[in-house]
């Protein structure tokens, strides 16, 4: 379980793919903290630590995860937004995020606002994903709140503070990203769907 607060950013070292999977290397500031087996979010992506060199760990992306996430389009030097698990009696600073992709999305626009950036996101609706005014959001793993919510987009405010510890300031028009819905929004709306 992960709360949506970026820890670090992290440096794809390498990739390498092995059969249908995909080994990422990053360097990161908390390297020395991790063990083998341990859960890393990646852009929102949970991934399990397979190796550790160094500065750098390794981890392994599936098919289903390179099918539903950005995680296939990295390149090595792209930055990603990294957070280890949560550890039980933290703080939940944003919201229960479980690190499971539901879909990704394309960046529609961007502008700035006197001190903060607004972003809106598309993404397809035929998923049943859905948003809320007010309500969470997981943008890149990023723990967001929707302020204009809408049948297939929304858009999110960023803080300064947030734009520059996180790789939305790489964010451009046409940016793909990783949503993660949020869980008990997914929940009502699977209820609402079967009656």
């Amino acid at each position: 379980m992960f709360t949506g607060i970026i820890e670090e950013l992290g440096t794809v070292t390498s990739l390498h793919a092995d059969k249908e999977n995909l080994d990422i290397t990053v360097r990161a500031g908390f390297t020395s903290e991790l063990k083998i087996d341990q859960s890393v979010a990646h852009n929102g992506v949970c991934l399990t630590v397979v190796s550790i060199d160094n500065d750098s760990y390794t981890v392994t992306a599936i098919k289903e995860t390179l099918d539903k996430t950005t995680l296939g389009n990295l390149v090595s030097g792209d930055v990603v937004n990294l957070e280890r698990g949560m550890r039980l009696g933290d703080r939940l600073d944003g919201h229960i995020v479980q690190g499971h992709v539901d879909q990704t999305a394309v960046c529609k626009s961007i502008s700035e606002a006197d001190g903060s950036w607004y972003f809106t996101f598309s993404y397809d609706e035929s998923l049943s994903n859905i948003t809320i005014e007010k309500g969470s959001i997981t943008v890149n793993g990023v723990s967001l709140t929707v302020v204009d919510s809408k049948k297939n987009e929304f858009s999110v405010a960023i803080i300064p503070f947030t734009y520059e510890h996180t790789n939305f300031n790489t964010f451009r028009v046409g940016t793909m990203v990783n949503l993660e819905f949020d869980v008990i929004g997914k929940y009502v709306q699977r209820i609402t769907e079967l009656r």
